[in-house]
Order: structure tokens, then sequence, then C-alpha cells
């Protein structure tokens, strides 16, 4: 089968390796979408704390089931959704139900390789239908679950008022789901071409471009009360610290971004608001299932989402070029 593996930071090659082997429990899709995300980036940049090179990147998956074990609740052909998060099932996290936090999680594409190939063998429950969905639609899940997963944790009740500071595919999923549950969205971004698209495509009309007065904006914009819940989704420590700034008194800091090294706030900022502060990993199958039920019920502009496209061997030249392309870049979706 082919597959694109990343050997080592900024080289990526298109090979030819044996077809997997499924063993018991275990179903065969057939990759046909995967969609590329900021993780992939960093892996391609060599800016990824959790993984080994070489690796089979992808944990955006849309697929087709090519083969199942006998009793099934699948079947050859159909089309399925893939959860990436593996998890042991034993340990303490996954005992409390929160296999998204598995003390022993292995995430495709991370952790072991992933589904930036032909063939990919993983167990029946990481598998979900998507039999309602087309194949782009099916490879946009995963990321939109990490927003409904963000969103789910903060407990937003209608008419909150949420910042999500960062316009990327996992601020503009937080906002989404956020916008669902109810809530009034501002989005704020460096980058003025990604808030101009999310705000004629998407329908997010709250917009400000981050610059040396946007505190005092969203001050403005709030009467001084400043938001309920703000949704970090940058990834960037400076941005995450200046997050806090940004809470209401009483309201919740969730942090969706992960970032290397240690995060300092100011205690008795921290203190004086009674901040609740959330760090949201990963998705549950529930979100999953979430996700894809407002899809099918025509709740997400999902087509919007969508970017670009391009045939997966194409992958070694596309890739630095959608980096370099970044800021009118959405979702892109490579193609088997």
């Amino acid at each position: 089968m082919k597959a694109i593996v990343c050997t080592e930071p900024y080289q990526l090659d298109l090979v030819e390796r044996p077809a997997p082997s499924a063993r018991t429990g275990e179903v065969t899709i057939r990759i046909r979408r995967v969609g590329l995300c900021g993780t992939d980036y960093h892996i391609y940049a060599g800016r990824h704390p959790y993984l080994a090179y070489p690796r089979v990147m992808g944990h955006e998956l849309a697929g087709e089931i090519e083969a199942v074990p006998a009793g099934s609740a699948f079947a050859k052909g159909q089309r399925v959704v893939i959860n990436p998060y593996l998890s042991c099932g034993t340990c303490v996290a996954c005992r409390t139900g929160k296999p998204n936090a598995c003390v022993n999680i292995s995430v495709l594409g991370v952790h072991q390789d992933g589904g930036m190939c032909e063939l990919l063998v993983v167990p029946e429950s990481a598998v979900l239908d998507a039999q309602g969905l087309s194949l782009d639609q099916a490879a946009m899940v995963e990321f939109l679950s990490i927003g409904a997963h963000a969103v789910a944790r903060a407990k937003l009740i209608g008419g909150s008022r949420v910042l999500v500071v960062g316009a990327g595919p996992i601020g503009v999923a937080a906002g989404l789901f956020a916008r669902l549950a109810g809530a009034r969205v501002t989005l704020i971004d460096t980058r003025a071409a990604r808030l101009d698209y999310a705000r004629e495509r998407l329908g997010f009309d709250d917009t400000f471009p981050v610059d040396p007065d946007i505190a005092a904006r969203l001050a403005e914009r709030t009467d001084g009360a400043m938001y309920d819940a703000v949704f970090d989704a940058t990834g960037a420590l400076t941005a995450m610290t200046q997050s806090l700034a940004y809470v209401a008194h009483g309201g919740s800091l969730i942090l969706v971004g992960v970032a290397p090294g240690d995060l300092v706030f100011s205690d008795p900022e921290f203190h004086k608001r009674e901040t609740t502060l959330l760090a949201s990993r990963n998705a549950l199958a529930s979100d999953f299932a979430h996700v894809i039920a407002s899809i099918t019920a025509g709740q997400i502009p999902i087509d919007a989402l969508h970017t670009h496209s391009f045939a997966a061997e194409d992958m070694p030249e596309r890739l630095p070029q959608l980096i370099a392309e970044a800021d009118h870049v959405l979702k892109a979706i490579a193609r088997f």
C-alpha cells in the first residue's frame, strides 16, 4: 500500500509498505480522506513534543470498511470516521469515563503510525458510522469534536458571552459549538484573513484583530464586564497568559491549545475573578456523535470549513505550501 512517511523534520516520502493485518477485535479501513491540522504541521516542522521519527501522520480520518471480524456491527464498504484516541481501558482516567485523558493514550499519527496511508487497522471500538456524511465532511468530524469537547467542558448556558482566542480550525470549532449552545461568540486573532473568512463564510459577526488595544476594545464591547467563558485555541504561552485578562469575574478560562513550557498567571488577577481554569484534551466518543448529529441536522456550515483539497500522493509538495499559505487555509484535506 502507499503511505506518506515523515522520516525527519521537513522530510516527507511517498513509500510502499506491506498492507496491515487485523487481529481479534480489529477492523481494516480503506482510508479515503485525511484532514490536516496543527499537529501535522508541527510534526513536519519538528516541533511536536511526543513524537519519534519516522512517523506516518494523520489522525483526521474518513474511510470505508475494508474487512471486519465475524459478528461486527459494521459491514464492508460502510463509510466511517475513526476516533484516533486509543485508550487502555484500565487506567484511572479510563475507569472514570475520561479515556480522552488516558494515562497510556496512543494517538494515531502521533504516538503510533496514523492514517496517511491506503489501509489502516484499528480497534472496532474506535470506529463510528458516517453513512449520512460525504467523505470530505467525515474527515472534518475529528477537529470539530475537539471544539465540541471544549464547549462541553465549559458547561455554557444560553446567552453566555464567549470569547474565542485564535480563529484557526480548533478555535472556529469551539466558536461553532458555543454558538450552537446559545452563546454570543466573539473571535479574535492576529490574522485578519482568518477573521474575514470567519465573518464572511461562517457567520461570526463579532470579530476583532489582536493589536495593542485589544483588551480595551473587548472591555468596551462588554461594558467592562469581559467574557463568561474564554477559549484559548492559540497554543502560544503568551496568548494563553493574556487570555486571563479577558475573563469576567466568576468566569472560566478553557485552554484548548497546548504549548510546551510553563504557563504563569498573576495570582491576584486569577483569584479576584474566582476563575475556573479548565484544560480540554482530545475528545470523547460522545463528542464525535454530537458533531455527526449536528452536521446531519444542518447546524454546522460544514462545507464552508473545507478550503483546500489535493491528492495524498502530492503531500510532500503540498504540505510546505499549506504552511506558507496558513493565513488562507482553514481545513485542507488529502484524498486517497
